[in-house]
């Protein structure tokens, strides 16, 4: 049988930057948030708004490795980071004031991975 792989180069290159800032930073999560995008598409997670309203508080750091999809709301002000997120789900963090940024821009800001809780 055929071995699928990931052929987006975006998020190949993100893989290989999380797998390196984890074993320069000693930090651990970024492997972890690697390891998931590197699974297949069919196989990548898929959180909506109201997963992340229940399991975040407010002025939470959180990393979707996957995608955020609309469904649900938020009524707390958080920042999330993610691969991708729909246009819909964009639209809807901004009424609770959340902040949404790309997996590679909290990695800059963030490259110890403290007080990031991954949801998947």
């Amino acid at each position: 049988m055929r071995e699928t792989k990931t052929t987006n180069p975006q998020l190949i290159e993100l893989i290989k930057v999380l797998r390196k800032t984890s074993r320069e930073q000693n930090a651990p999560i970024w492997l972890d948030v690697a390891d998931y995008l590197a699974k297949t598409r069919s196989n990548r997670i898929t959180v909506n708004l109201s997963n992340i309203n229940r399991h975040t508080e407010k002025a939470d750091v959180v990393v979707v490795p996957g995608k955020i999809l609309a469904s649900g709301t938020l009524n707390h002000q958080i920042t999330v980071a993610s691969f991708e997120a729909s246009t819909a789900a964009k639209t809807k963090l901004e009424p609770s004031k959340s902040t949404y940024i790309t997996i590679q821009e909290l990695l800059e800001k963030n490259p110890k991975g403290s007080k990031v809780k991954i949801i998947r």
